[in-house]
C-alpha cells in the first residue's frame, strides 16, 4: 500500500463511527416541540402559491378553423 497514513485514519474513523452507536449507549427522550413557525411557514407558502398562480402561463386557445 502506498498511503499508509490514509488507511490508518480511515479504519480509525470507521472504528469511532461504528462504536458511536452501540445498544448500551444512554438514550435520552426527545424534548416536545412547540411549533413556533408554523403561522409564518404557511403564510410564506401561501404567498409563493400566489405568486406561481400568477407566474403561470395561460394556456393557448385552440385555433379556429378558417372559415
Amino acid at each position: 500500500m502506498e498511503h499508509h497514513t490514509g488507511f490508518v485514519l480511515a479504519v480509525d474513523a470507521v472504528t469511532r463511527h461504528v462504536n458511536s452507536a452501540r445498544p448500551d449507549a444512554p438514550v435520552r427522550p426527545d424534548r416536545p416541540r412547540t411549533p413556533r413557525l408554523a403561522p409564518t411557514r404557511l403564510a410564506a407558502a401561501s404567498a409563493l402559491r400566489r405568486l406561481a398562480d400568477r407566474m403561470e402561463p395561460r394556456p393557448v386557445s385552440a385555433p379556429t378553423c378558417c372559415s
